[in-house]
Parts: C-alpha cells; sequence; structure tokens
C-alpha cells in the first residue's frame, strides 16, 4: 500500500509540473518549458535529464523496463513525449520532434499503451491543446 500511495504522488506530481509545462510549450512555443518536461520525465524515471532524452527509442524502454515502474508510468511518459515532440515541430526542430515521438510510440508500444487514450489526468490539456491547433 505503501508502495502505490508513492507512486501515486509522484504520478500526480509529474502531472502537475508536465501540463503547466506544456501548455507554455506548445501553446507559447516556449522551448525553456520543453526542457522542464524533459527533465519531469527523466526525473520519474530517475534519470539523468541529459542522457534519458538522447537514449535511442529502444534504450528508453530498456531503462524503464529496468526501473520497474514501466508499466505504471507509460501512459504519461508517452503522452508527455508525445506532446513535446509537437511543441519541437511547431518550434521547427523536426528532428527533435521526430525522436520524441519515436520515444513516446517505442514507450506506447513496449508497455501495451494505446496511444489514442489520453490519461485521464492530462485530458483537460490535451482538450486545450487540440482547440489551440
Amino acid at each position: 500500500m505503501l508502495h502505490r500511495d508513492y507512486l501515486l504522488e509522484i504520478i500526480a506530481q509529474f502531472v502537475q509540473v508536465v501540463m503547466a509545462a506544456l501548455r507554455r510549450a506548445v501553446l507559447e512555443g516556449n522551448s525553456e518549458s520543453v526542457t522542464e518536461v524533459e527533465d519531469a520525465v527523466a526525473a520519474l524515471l530517475d534519470l539523468d535529464p541529459q542522457t534519458a532524452m538522447n537514449l535511442s527509442p529502444d534504450s528508453l524502454v530498456t531503462m524503464m523496463l529496468l526501473s520497474g515502474l514501466g508499466d505504471s508510468l507509460a501512459s504519461y511518459v508517452s503522452y508527455a513525449l508525445d506532446r513535446v515532440g509537437d511543441a519541437y515541430d511547431n518550434m521547427g526542430d523536426h528532428k527533435t520532434a521526430q525522436l520524441r515521438w519515436d520515444q513516446a510510440e517505442a514507450v506506447a508500444e513496449s508497455f501495451g499503451y494505446d496511444q489514442s487514450v489520453i490519461p485521464e489526468e492530462f485530458q483537460e490539456l490535451d482538450d486545450e491543446l487540440a482547440a489551440a491547433d
């Protein structure tokens, strides 16, 4: 029970940070906010941000598997990386955008997460981002 409560608290903190940063990153094109999201993903996985964001999609999945929390975190990580990819694409950095989309897809596929299903905690943000397109 304690492990579950801890995990829920970590996820809640992650969602809060990511929602605020993604709003600024996607809606305002704020590049510093993109880094905030990437840092939050890395922290969630207990990895150095520079290392985590430069991993190949398969290597990122391997690190999630090794953490033992991949199943619990896959939907959140995949969603965040996918939206960060959108932010990079909007800023004209198509190479980094493609890497983030590939990372998001690899996480989703490896952990059986359907990327068309938005994590409940991100639904309001997703609706807001979709309306801005």
